[in-house]
């Protein structure tokens, strides 16, 4: 075999080792998404469902759910005398905190008597961190320190601190927001049972003291006050099909305050209502509006138990009985809404107050629409009073800090210095000219004691130690959020992630992906090392390089891969992040090598031995992160500089390790790695092939050595120009200056003003052209056809008629076929920032980058505007 076979069978095994993971993967996934009984929320006999007695050792027997939130007793027998030994209780029965992936973590529970921790088991979570990056028996070790800790201390993630009686927990590396969020779940649900079973001293509020007026209000004023709050569930957001109809949509309010109680039932009605009430019961009314749903939920019919309802005011739950509820004959406060369902509400204890914020509950199941799974969930509406109608006015809460604003607090120092360090970066790329003009390609150090510097920040701070490698699960995660759902706290959950993408998406657009990709990126950067250190050990003489025509062939695997993902994410997003360990980040970073399974790290190991003779070979060929980055390279504003002697000299395309330089001296940017090499021989006298024959004609002939100008040229002597530096061959050859040949859209030609800003708008919108109309008149026709369904499905889907992933099929649809029908008649994509008229030469990856992303933003935008319109109307 070769010396070149046996390399490229070296990296053929690079490209083959996914499947491999792949086949390995773990058939089951402990409690990732595991599925849980469908009765799991309201069935009395918990115990029966989930292992109570992994949670309490030396429980034999186990109570039904009693008390609000429901608890169980355990019991060391079945029968008298028994003893109590202590409560188990459920987390989701108490607080449903959202975790990293914006879901509970489910556990169950175990405390005695005195209220100390005896044990804890995560029936369910949904953290792909924990499935494919850190093992779940991280959460595990994280639980277990719990165990023996008393409800009554103070616990918090991080370093103990005895002056303040804190107790500190070890956290787990990389998922912080995730243990952040169940040291509240744990806190949480035992304060509230330990208040319950008078372990703790019972919540005591202050009642309120209302502000009355006298003056009656209009439904439309309470509205606007917030008095009469909304509750309204989607059926997609139980897993049922969009349509037209609300799956419940309920309205509520007080009915103690005089002004509001007046307002709504009549000065009769709420007498009648002051009546029934005693002293320190509260009452409020539920109306549904719509939807098919009923709000009395099964266990009324059963045994007088609204299950589908409750009220939750700080750690407390108020469930409702038959004895609870009061007909709601009628509303008399002008213009309110026709129902068809209605009650009123008492809550009979004295923990609760209207002064305090409280919240109406729905729960209900949800339906995995992929796997048929049901899961309980909860839908919340927040409501308080007023400040004018209260006494005084709100009295001050001390609200706990949501998990991610923790993170951002407790960690500020550290992110201050990755901000620093990511503006540095910055700033130091956009001075890059400066420092290659003091470099020549002898001595490179000007620019490499940056670069190099980055580099190791970039492996060991941010790779090793703040484990901030950006993913494509994290493209994939902003691809649906940007058309569906925006969720600032699932992105700010993570800062060093999060300033990182900031960083990436500006720097992207300014001058490509070259600059994270080659310089910040901390698993590039790890391959480049190795690269570099291979060299200086004398490994030079067995690096090399792919030959030209095959680099160019198997640069495309990585968009294959990339496109590949997207199409997944669309049926499943659990599957996509599967497959994305194709990815060897968290196996180098998160978890470690020598902690994974072995085919895991062989990968890693793979990639990294052909890193010492091939210069970054995942990075060019099967990093989809890249391939994703790549595409919006396509619109950078600023390039590497060219001269018109770049199409004939070859000597920065020899030297170019990305091989991104091709035959005419162009370079392409979605490949280039800015390594600035290239731009160091460019106005490097001695290393510059026509700079040195320039110099060498003047130091002959006695003349001037003027400085290099911006063109890349001698500055001129009179009368002499630039043209007699560029030798007659690279003159007549093409312009290196622009990936492609230019291009200038006739009617564009000498527009400004508005005529500009119309005929821009239309360039983007109207993919269609005469041209195209001459050469493939029945694409167009079928374009035409296609651009008319997908409008409509917007529309559809924005009214919920239509699902998310038949939206983005559609839109994916779309997007190839206007590729296809730009490359028939508008063959060109602009050059540098969007308001400069620099249009050139569109090759298909050119197209496909453009019209991909323009269509996602511009579907972005309709969508969110047309679902805004419905949810007005």
């Amino acid at each position: 075999m070769t010396s070149f076979g046996r390399r490229f069978s070296a990296l053929a095994l690079v490209l083959l080792l996914p499947l491999l993971l792949l086949s390995r993967a773990h058939a089951a996934a402990g409690a990732y998404e595991a599925e849980l009984p469908a009765e799991l929320a309201t069935a009395r006999d918990l115990c029966a469902l989930v292992p109570c007695k992994d949670v309490f050792p030396g429980a034999t027997h186990f109570s039904e759910r009693k008390g609000q939130p429901p608890y169980v007793e355990a019991y060391d027998q079945a029968s008298e005398p028994r003893k109590l030994l202590g409560y188990v209780m459920l987390s989701t029965d108490i607080t449903d905190t959202p975790a990293y992936s914006g879901k509970p973590v489910v556990t169950l529970i175990g405390m005695d008597t005195q209220g100390h921790f005896v044990g804890v088991k995560v029936l369910k979570h949904s953290e792909p961190i924990l499935l494919l990056g850190i093992p779940e028996s991280a959460l595990l070790n994280f639980n277990a320190q719990y165990l023996g800790k008393s409800v009554a201390d103070k616990i918090e993630v991080g370093q103990s601190r005895p002056d303040e009686n804190v107790i500190g927990l070890d956290a787990i590396s990389g998922a912080t927001v995730t243990v952040i969020a169940q040291n509240q779940v744990m806190m949480a649900s035992g304060s509230a049972v330990a208040r319950q079973v008078g372990i703790l001293a019972p919540t005591v509020r202050e009642p309120a003291r209302y502000a009355e007026t006298g003056k009656r209000l209009t439904w439309a004023d309470m509205v606007q006050q917030g008095v009469v709050q909304r509750l309204r569930v989607q059926p997609e957001q139980v897993g049922l099909d969009k349509g037209p109809e609300p799956f419940i949509d309920l309205w509520f309010g007080d009915l103690n305050h005089p002004d509001l109680g007046k307002s709504l039932l009549g000065d009769n009605g709420w007498n009648n209502l002051r009546l029934q009430l005693k002293e320190g019961e509260h009452a409020f009314f539920i109306i549904r509006t719509g939807g098919k749903e009923s709000f009395k939920g099964s266990g009324f019919v059963r045994g007088g138990i609204y299950d589908r309802v409750q009220v939750r005011q700080g750690a407390d739950s108020f469930t409702f009985r038959d004895l609870d509820a009061l007909n709601l004959y009628g509303l008399d406060a002008a213009g309110a809404p026709s129902y068809n369902e209605s009650v009123i509400f008492i809550i009979r204890s004295a923990a609760f107050s209207a002064a305090y914020p409280w919240k109406l509950s729905f729960l209900g199941n949800r339906v995995d629409r992929a796997t048929g799974t049901r899961s309980f969930t909860s839908f919340d509406t927040p409501y308080w009073l007023p400040a004018s109608m209260l006494q005084g006015g709100r009295p001050t809460i001390e609200e706990p800090d949501a998990p991610w604003v923790r993170v951002w607090k407790t960690r500020a120092v550290e992110i201050a210095l990755f901000a620093l360090v990511l503006i540095a970066v910055t700033v130091v790329y956009a001075l890059r000219e400066k420092l290659t003009r003091l470099s020549t390609h002898k001595n490179k150090w000007p620019v490499n004691g940056f670069k190099y510097t980055f580099w190791a920040l970039a492996v060991f701070w941010i790779g090793f130690g703040a484990m901030a490698q950006p993913s494509i699960t994290q493209v994939l995660t902003w691809f649906h959020s940007l058309l569906f759902q925006w969720t600032w706290s699932l992105f700010l959950s993570d800062p060093f992630i999060f300033l990182f993408w900031i960083f990436i998406i500006v720097t992207v657009f300014l001058f490509g992906r070259g600059l994270f990709c080659g310089w910040m990126c901390p698993f590039g950067s790890l391959q480049e090392a190795i690269y570099k250190v291979a060299r200086m050990i004398g490994l030079k003489r067995f690096q090399t390089q792919l030959p030209q025509k095959w680099h160019d062939r198997l640069k495309w695997v990585k968009y294959a891969v990339f496109f590949g993902l997207l199409v997944v994410s669309m049926f499943s997003m659990g599957l996509a992040e599967k497959l994305a360990e194709v990815e060897p980040f968290k196996t180098t970073f998160l978890v470690g090598v020598m902690n994974r399974a072995w085919p895991y790290s062989l990968f890693v190991a793979a990639i990294l031995g052909v890193s010492i003779f091939i210069e970054r070979p995942y990075c060019k060929y099967i990093c989809p992160l890249g391939a994703s980055l790549a595409m919006p390279s396509t619109f950078r504003w600023f390039g590497l500089k060219r001269k018109q002697d770049c199409n004939s000299c070859k000597a920065c395309a020899v030297g170019c390790g990305a091989q991104a330089i091709d035959a005419d001296g162009r370079i392409d940017h979605r490949e280039c790695l800015h390594c600035l090499d290239c731009m160091v021989l460019y106005t490097d006298t001695k290393g510059c092939p026509p700079l040195a024959k320039e110099r060498k004609r003047r130091e002959k002939d006695g003349l001037e050595i003027t400085p290099i100008g911006k063109n890349g040229y001698f500055i001129p002597i009179h009368p002499a120009t630039v043209a007699d530096q560029i030798s007659a061959k690279a003159a007549q050859g093409p312009d290196p200056r622009m990936p492609t040949a230019p291009a200038q859209p006739a009617p564009k030609a000498g527009a400004r003003g508005l005529r500009w800003v119309l005929l821009e708008l239309v360039d983007h919108l109207w993919p269609w052209s005469r041209e195209g109309w001459a050469s493939r008149r029945a694409l167009q026709v079928a374009g035409f056809s296609l651009a008319v369904a997908a409008s409509v499905a917007w529309v559809m889907a924005a009214m919920g008629s239509l699902s998310s992933g038949a939206i983005i099929g559609w839109w994916f649809g779309w997007s190839v076929y206007e590729v296809l029908i730009r490359l028939s008649g508008k063959r060109y994509v602009k050059d540098g920032p969007w308001w400069r008229d620099q249009y050139r030469v569109a090759g298909v990856m050119d197209m496909l980058s453009y019209v991909g992303f323009k269509n996602l933003l511009i579907g972005a935008a309709l969508f969110l505007a047309i679902k805004t319109l419905v949810g007005l109307a």
